[in-house]
């Protein structure tokens, strides 16, 4: 069992990696400011960015549901791993070899670790990429040939061949230092009669990528027809790495042209990727032995960014068959959830994109993707092809199947444009009825029961209760403590020993009062730490949820001033709150005052008048300090 990560590697890795770069491989970010990126959040289902990254001083926090931390919180919140595993990615990442007390180097860690299982899975994708190019892998090489795919397309997918062995892989990979324990939980290999086996034989494979680029899985064809242990096609069982609803095929290589463009196409198959991408459509993607669902739809929207209803599009290829309708339609049904624009596309004849590609070329695969069909379109039309609209009858019966689809559409604009097509499309002359009918479906949909909403009326609890409530940051007598506290955790060198003087008291409000109590336990402003690693020390500090999320939302939150007069506005908020508090001062010393008779108490009067002109003089610097430095809109009010 190796030691423990040194906190001096720790700080070190953190200094060296890029939280942006991190945080870029799973959610599209756009400058929001001189020091900050924003995003949709990638652990809460939002329309419109909340999720804030401050690379200059390596955190990140959701406005929307409180989410926060450093580089590896976000890895571990992501990635569900644990805090050392999250250390270990990001000291891969940036080349540093860490060195554990008490043990040696990293790549001697203790074993069945997710970095060993990605270690497993990239080793094992070498080996069957090795094998491809062998005399026993010319089926899987006649495969990809047949399809248009020469020795470059299977080399850029990293595409395999599993020998016929039994256990070819699994002894290879036993040779390179693996146990099998480690090779089972990574889905590599399994338990057979006799022993340790591979899981894969006689089949060609894909490996399937997380959004970082490591191998987490493959995918496997079957090739010969005596081949009849398993499906047509076969996938690595779930494993802590690989989860098919959490995965997508081709969204490493998507990933930044999705962002780009705005665009994201989902196919069928891993050769209908292949085929995309070689024909110039580079933000093609499918789902991994599942059909695409929710949470993979949530994962192209953060890289579509689709922060208003025309941002964004998703285009679905289904075959031309009866099962492709079907696909379409359940696609359909999950849309609402997505602001992007939904549009499908269906090549001629029910060929797939890979078929399409062999028949008609590249230029037949994007002019698929340039000719689309709005989704909500294709539905309808789906749904009118089952009618003879030459009736009657039929009229009425796909206006009855049809109205409730239209009226699912909660773009009210869009809606009532269908509405119109709907009738055109019938042939229904009464046009205004239909449009009756549809808005009178709508409003009986909205105001159906929202499950959830149920469960917070009936009291269910959500998350654990705090003691504290979160002040609101907008409140313009709480503006100078709320940008003081920021100042403290964000320029902790500038506002230094003269946030450390600020009695407690200052904070009047209770959250931002544990803060500061939480700045003073982690050492203060003025103890000599910065970025990450002091606002890491000061959210440990915090031992209340609330005061928690807090510490990571004032680390993100901007203040209102450019770097140049970020220490004189720093220097006038902090004279605001002094200010503040010299006046509370003051205002007790002339209570007192009131009380002494300066007749009888003369020396204590006099005494006391003293201090009071001395703290008035105080009080009127400070506040001359605040008015000339503070910028901020309120804070010096």
């Amino acid at each position: 069992m190796a030691g423990r990560i040194s906190d001096r590697d720790i700080a070190a890795i953190r200094d060296r990696i890029r939280i942006e770069d991190v945080v870029g491989d799973y959610v599209a970010l756009k400058r929001g400011g001189a020091d900050s990126m924003k995003g949709l959040c990638p652990f809460h289902d939002e329309k419109s960015p909340s999720f804030h990254v401050r690379p200059n001083h390596g955190h990140f926090h959701c406005f929307g549901c409180g989410e926060g931390g450093d580089v590896y919180s976000f890895l571990q919140k992501i990635e569900h791993i644990s805090f050392v595993e999250a250390v270990e990615q990001c000291a891969e990442r940036v080349g540093y070899t860490i060195s554990y007390e008490g043990g040696g180097p990293s790549v001697q860690r203790d074993r069945g670790t997710r970095a060993r299982l990605v270690a497993a899975n990239a080793a094992a994708q070498v080996f069957y990429a090795e094998q491809l190019r062998t005399p026993d892998a010319q089926a899987a090489r006649d495969y990809l040939t047949e399809r248009n795919f020469d020795a470059a397309a299977a080399q850029m997918f990293g595409c395999g061949y599993a020998p016929a062995g039994w256990d070819a892989l699994t002894k290879h990979l036993l040779s390179q230092g693996f146990e099998f324990a480690e090779l089972e939980a990574a889905g590599l290999s399994k338990q057979g009669r006799r022993g340790p086996i591979d899981r894969f034989h006689r089949r060609l494979l894909w490996p399937i990528r997380n959004l970082a680029g490591d191998v987490i899985g493959f995918g496997a064809r079957r090739l010969f027809d005596d081949d009849t242990l398993a499906a047509k096609y076969v996938n690595t069982p779930e494993t802590v790495l690989y989860k098919k609803s959490q995965v997508l095929f081709g969204l490493d290589l998507a990933k930044r042209e999705i962002a780009k463009s705005h665009q994201a196409v989902i196919v069928e198959g891993y050769t209908d990727v292949m085929a995309m991408h070689l024909a110039g459509v580079k933000t093609a993607v499918a789902s991994c032995g599942t059909a695409f669902g929710d949470e993979h739809l949530s994962m192209l929207r953060r890289l579509l960014m689709d922060d208003s209803y025309f941002r964004g599009e998703i285009i679905y290829t289904f075959d031309g068959d009866a099962a492709g309708q079907a696909a379409a339609m359940k696609a359909f049904e999950g849309d609402q959830k997505t602001a992007a624009k939904t549009f499908v596309a269906i090549a001629p004849k029910g060929m797939d994109p890979c078929e399409l590609r062999q028949a008609s070329g590249d230029g037949a695969v994007r002019d698929l993707v340039a000719r689309r069909t709005p989704m909500f379109e294709f539905v309808v039309r789906s749904i009118l092809a089952e009618h003879d609209l030459d009736t009657a009858e039929g009229r009425v019966e796909a206006l009855r199947r049809c109205v409730p689809v239209v009226a699912h559409i909660k773009d009210r604009t869009l809606r009532d444009n269908y509405s119109v097509q709907l009738a055109h499309w019938v042939g229904w002359d009464d046009i205004p009825a239909v449009r009756r009918r549809v808005q009178e479906e709508a409003r009986r949909g909205s105001r159906a029961p929202d499950p959830k909403s149920r469960a917070v009326a009936a009291g269910t609890p959500e998350a654990p209760a705090s003691v504290l409530r979160r002040p609101r940051p907008n409140d313009p007598s709480l503006w100078p403590q709320r940008d003081a506290l920021k100042a403290a955790l964000q320029y902790p060198g500038i506002a230094g020993t003269v946030f450390d003087s600020l009695p407690g008291e200052t904070f009047t409000d209770p959250a931002y009062a544990a803060v500061r109590e939480a700045v003073a336990t982690a050492g203060g402003a003025g103890a000599g730490m910065g970025g990450a690693e002091w606002v890491d020390a000061v959210g440990r500090s915090a031992a209340d949820p609330v005061v928690h999320s807090l510490v990571s939302e004032l680390a993100v939150e901007p203040l209102p001033a450019d770097e140049e007069r970020m220490p004189r506005y720093i220097g006038g908020v902090l004279a605001r709150l002094q200010e503040v508090w010299v006046g509370e001062q003051v205002a007790e010393l002339k209570s007192k005052l009131q009380r002494i008779s300066p007749a009888t108490e003369s020396d204590e009067f006099h005494a006391l008048l003293g201090d009071l002109v001395a703290l008035e003089q105080y009080r009127r610097s400070l506040l001359d300090q605040a008015i000339g430095d503070a910028t901020g809109e309120g804070l010096a009010g």
